[in-house]
């Protein structure tokens, strides 16, 4: 199981951001959480195989409809979220 750490940049709060996240990577069987961050963007913790997570990858690059995205960090992190996904 792979396990990466997501900045996510742009106009990501409000917008539903992080319950959509939490819709794809259950459809997806991806572990960890979303949550908003006090300067305005979205930090996801997401576990999985990786195939699953080029997909939730490429999910958090645009987000939902209301959302837009400028930038997405990424960072392999050692750590492994409880099972499940879940807003923070």
């Amino acid at each position: 199981m792979i396990c990466r750490r997501y900045f996510v940049m742009g106009q990501v709060q409000g917008v539903c951001y992080r319950a959509g996240a939490r819709d794809k990577a259950l459809e997806l069987g991806v572990d960890g959480y979303a949550r908003n961050l006090p300067d305005g963007r979205v930090e996801v913790l997401a576990a999985g195989p990786e195939d699953a997570l080029t997909d939730f990858a490429l999910w958090l690059g645009s987000g939902p409809p209301q959302a837009v995205v400028e930038a997405v960090e990424r960072e392999d992190v050692a750590e492994q979220p409880e099972k499940g996904f879940y807003i923070r």
